[in-house]
């Protein structure tokens, strides 16, 4: 295992590894921490009580952050006629059919996130073992297959999140930067906690929510008290 770096070791001393922190408090001691050249993302990662490998206990779906995620995400359309002309005109990236898919199949992945029509799922669907790994597929489930590809660039660009529980139970997300005001991110963990509340399968038994955390790029973990997650976001 890696040794932690001299900064990651001296931000722990500071903190009690084993108190289950307040939201507001974890927030302010992360922004203090967070003293990278570069502004880290504020991330969150919630431990659940389901197993994913059975289809009744998947979890998924999108979050619209209401601060936004403060990432510039570069949107992929594969679109054609006058529904390319609407993903250009609302400001898509990427916009193509064909060539989109040559372009991919060839590795030339240069988004962030990945929307369809629905007419265009058939040839889409020939890159699933390449966009799936990558959580890039789009999904109607997420609302990234759509005939309206205005409102989906829209969100994609405006701080919507999809979130998807993996192999051990996880959901791990971006929810802002650490140059966030205080109440911003409390807004947008909220958001996304309830999000995640929200998907719970049918299937999932006992305690949804086992465990949560949140961190920045570079600092260590603290654990949070997840009753502060609840009330408005």
């Amino acid at each position: 295992m890696a040794k932690a770096g001299k900064r990651i070791r001296k931000e722990r001393e500071n903190i009690d590894r084993a108190k289950f922190y307040e939201l507001d408090e974890a927030v302010k001691i992360i922004k203090a921490g967070a003293k990278a050249k570069f502004d880290e993302t504020v991330e969150i990662a919630m431990n659940l009580g389901v197993d994913p490998r059975h289809a009744d206990q998947m979890v998924r779906g999108v979050c619209q952050l209401p601060n936004g995620s403060g990432r510039s995400v570069r949107v992929a359309v594969f679109a054609k006629d006058e529904k390319a002309d609407e993903a250009k005109e609302a400001g898509a990236d990427v916009v193509g059919a064909e060539e989109l898919v040559a372009q991919v199949q060839s590795g030339n992945i240069n988004f962030d996130r990945c929307i369809a029509t629905p007419d265009m799922m058939p040839l889409v669907g020939r890159l699933g073992k390449i966009l799936g790994p990558r959580g890039l597929m789009p999904n109607p489930k997420v609302g990234t297959v759509t005939p309206n590809v205005t409102e989906a660039i829209s969100n994609a660009k405006g701080g919507a999140v999809e979130f998807r529980v993996e192999k051990a139970g996880i959901v791990h997300a971006g929810v802002g930067k650490a140059s966030f005001d205080d109440g911003k991110l409390i807004e947008n963990i909220k958001a996304l906690a309830d999000a995640v509340m929200k998907a719970k399968p049918t299937g999932a038994k006992g305690t949804y929510v086992k465990r949560v955390a949140i961190s920045s790029t570079m600092g260590p973990g603290l654990k949070i008290e997840p009753q502060s997650l609840l009330g408005s976001a």
